[in-house]
């Protein structure tokens, strides 16, 4: 990426934050524009400044980093969120991932293996502790193998575009008619592409249209 990486963090600790925030900062490419110590702070902040990543605890006061993920995926889509936290639990691991993070890194990890995991999840890519990888893959696999419909796999509002796509109706096309930016459609597509694990949006309508979700 030429273009600085912009980056929200959220932490309820500020020793901590003042912490990863100092070390972000000194890489070359990268831009802290805020921080914030809840995750109401964080929503508010995400409105202001729309970061292009936000790193989220996921305990802290009031709305805690996995309710605050949800709403910022649902407002802001084109943010790229990451938890970072002390929480090995599988199952929160998984709950982050729904509401809508693309990383989940452990704070034990290294300046540096902090800083690849930045860069990873602002590319588009997700990003998973490897101590955690494992465990998280076998439970994907085996949910994928017990699903007949990988569509469930897709938020109402991917599901909406999804179909619209089937219908034949361009990015653009597709932003007129749900009021949304172009921009924020391509974000969305981007994503059910990665959910579906097809290559193109050729191949995602024809999914969707193999299991009925295209209209006639």
């Amino acid at each position: 990426m030429s273009e600085q990486i912009r980056i929200l963090i959220a932490d309820d600790h500020p020793l901590f934050r003042e912490g990863v925030a100092q070390s972000l900062a000194s890489e070359p490419g990268f831009t802290v524009v805020g921080q914030a110590g809840s995750g109401e702070e964080a929503f508010t902040l995400v409105g202001d400044l729309l970061p292009d990543v936000l790193l989220l605890d996921v305990t802290m006061p009031g709305d805690g980093g996995i309710v605050t993920a949800g709403k910022v995926a649902t407002a802001w889509p084109v943010v790229r969120i990451m938890m970072l936290t002390v929480s090995e639990d599988q199952d929160t691991l998984m709950a982050a991932l729904k509401a809508g993070a693309r990383g989940y890194v452990l704070k034990g990890v290294t300046a540096r293996d902090l800083t690849n995991a930045v860069r990873v999840v602002a590319g588009g890519d997700i990003y998973i502790s490897p101590a955690l990888a494992g465990g998280i893959l076998f439970e994907l696999t085996a949910r994928t193998q017990q699903s007949d419909d990988p569509l469930t796999s897709l938020t109402d509002r991917e599901r909406e575009i999804l179909g619209l796509v089937a219908e034949g109706l361009t990015n653009r096309e597709i932003g007129e008619r749900l009021h949304l930016a172009e921009k924020t459609i391509k974000h969305y597509m981007t994503n059910v592409l990665q959910k579906l694990q097809v290559r193109s949006r050729v191949e995602a309508a024809l999914l969707a249209q193999k299991h009925g979700l295209a209209k006639e």
